[in-house]
């Protein structure tokens, strides 16, 4: 039996959770509301409330799920990508447990972790299986050969998708985050009011987004400018218009990436695989196309330690334990 404490910090959740033979059995999230009055994530006030957050965090994981330090077999932490100085903090942490105790750390790759998500509850994907990974920071199409074997078959070459959303949000006057502001509006309105253009990037099966993002500020300056009163009139149509753009580069690009490698098990993972639409669009799609389809439960989709924990229980199983003195790669790749 393996007993594991997980500690995610990569951006501006601190999160701990304790995974037991593969079952989580505790997924402790903290937010940082500091950030709000800024319109996004402001790096040192992230490490900042890491450190004020990460030890009553971890306490609170380790009583839900009736664990003490000393039943643990291995702690495992977020090495990047992320934030330099938040990923310090949850490195610098697991480290000092697991010298204290005497056990072995082992190192995740964040985004690794968002696609092995998919295995924490039923239904899970058999290998091989394509997986779109979307964030705030990163849009990635990748090829899950297995659970520690994946590779890269498309990205972004510019700006994630989850800055597209929030980057809009910002530009209607919504508070951060925006991204789930934009989806609620977006059910109320209608995609087709508002035509957006759909940037091509070099490379068959990648993204770009920085385009779509001008293309919304420009938009939005000429319509002002005639209306003062234009946003606040057509704010659900604005947003619909926007996610209906942004989900349909996704999909396209997902359509092409199953065709070139004929697989038909999907999945979509990361914080934007949170987005209404999306799940939506993939599972029609999936039901065109006779794939078949996953998505992670909401809890798993945003920054979280069970996903951490998940991929350690893997790491831990081939005994890939990570140096003691590791140090965080926030521009860590798959």
């Amino acid at each position: 039996m393996s007993i594991i404490l997980a500690i995610e910090s990569s951006c501006d959740e601190t999160s701990a959770s304790i995974i037991v033979d593969g079952q989580i059995k505790s997924n402790i999230i903290a937010g940082q509301s500091v950030h709000e009055a800024y319109g996004g994530v402001v790096p040192e006030l992230a490490s900042r409330e890491h450190q004020k957050n990460i030890l009553p965090v971890v306490h609170q994981a380790l009583a839900e799920a009736d664990v003490t330090k000393a039943n643990l077999d291995a702690v495992a932490f977020t090495r990047g990508p992320g934030l330099l100085g938040a990923l310090l903090v949850g490195t610098s942490f697991a480290k000092g447990i697991a010298l204290g105790l005497g056990i072995p750390l082992i190192e995740v790759n964040h985004m690794q972790a968002h696609i092995l998500a998919h295995f924490i509850q039923p239904p899970i994907p058999t290998f091989p299986f394509i997986c779109l990974t979307v964030s705030g920071g990163h849009t990635q199409l990748v090829l899950v050969k297995n659970h520690l074997d994946m590779e890269i078959i498309g990205e972004t070459g510019d700006d994630a998708v989850g800055e597209a959303f929030d980057k809009t949000a910002k530009l209607l006057g919504l508070p951060y985050p925006g991204g789930p502001l934009i989806d609620k509006y977006a059910q109320q309105g209608n995609p087709h009011a508002f035509p957006f253009p759909k940037v091509k990037a070099p490379g068959e099966l990648n993204f770009s987004f920085s385009g779509i993002k001008t293309a919304i500020l420009y938009f939005l300056q000429d319509r002002v400018k005639d209306n003062p009163a234009f946003i606040t009139e057509n704010l659900a149509d604005i947003c619909a218009s926007v996610q209906y753009t942004l989900v349909n580069i996704l999909m396209e690009q997902l359509i092409r990436a199953t065709e070139k490698y004929n697989i038909n098990q999907v999945g979509i993972a990361g914080g934007v695989s949170a987005n209404s639409a999306l799940r939506k669009a993939l599972t029609e799609t999936g039901k065109n196309k006779n794939w078949e389809t996953f998505i992670p439960a909401f809890e798993y989709c945003t920054d979280n330690a069970a996903m951490i924990a998940i991929t350690a229980h893997f790491m831990y199983e081939r005994k890939l334990f990570a140096n003691p003195e590791v140090s965080p790669m926030p521009r860590m790749k798959i």
